[in-house]
């Protein structure tokens, strides 16, 4: 008999779970987050390569409870992450990269979608989570508006995927004052970016 989504969640995150170290210095919320990406990434090796700031999970609830948006650089991320769960907290996305005017204002300052779509942003950016989970450039925008005292987000999940300049935009995220959680390396994604969102409203939850 085919299991129900409910019980190949609960399930899949029970093994997750039973395949990381006990000896992870963690508080209950961080590690049900942590869990989540490495049941979004399929493999827990990535242990080692995720990093959270001290407050992150605490500035992350605290931007949702105040139904701050959530901003996301490409719509895979935007999608992934749950509509009922947005709906039932009044939270907005907001994501630009495939509309004309992007396109236009990338070719017009010589600069790719990615980055002209978070500078597009900047008016939403301000106690939002900004989730990234592939353009390190849209990562590098972000840091350079915030190194500009340009925006102030609440929070950073910036697990942008790749080669090019991927591992050195999240090496940059971690030197910045502001929360985050990270992916270090080559390795992220859209669905680890969106299940750490998800994870993060499913416990607003619970609080």
């Amino acid at each position: 008999m085919a299991l129900l989504p409910d019980e190949i969640d609960r399930e899949s995150l029970k093994m997750v779970e039973e395949s990381i170290s006990q000896s992870i210095r963690m508080t209950v919320q961080e590690k049900y987050v942590l869990f989540r990406i490495v049941r979004a990434e399929g493999d827990p090796n990535i242990v080692d390569s995720v990093k959270f700031s001290p407050d992150a999970v605490e500035a992350g609830l605290s931007a949702l409870h105040l139904k701050n948006p959530v901003i996301t650089d490409v719509r895979m991320v935007q999608v992934g992450i749950s509509k009922a769960l947005l709906a039932n907290n009044q939270i907005e996305t907001h994501c630009l990269i495939d509309v004309r005017e992007t396109a236009e204002k990338a070719k017009l300052e010589g600069t790719t979608r990615s980055v002209a779509a978070m500078r597009g942003l900047e008016r939403h950016i301000d106690g939002s989570i900004v989730a990234i989970g592939n353009a390190p450039t849209a990562l590098l925008a972000l840091i350079d508006m915030i190194d500009e005292h340009k925006v102030k987000p609440a929070l950073v999940i910036g697990m942008p995927v790749g080669f090019v300049a991927c591992a050195e935009s999240k090496d940059e995220l971690i030197k910045r004052s502001v929360p985050y959680m990270t992916i270090v390396g080559n390795r992220g994604g859209s669905s680890a970016a969106a299940a750490t969102v998800n994870a993060l409203l499913d416990l607003l939850k619970s609080n």
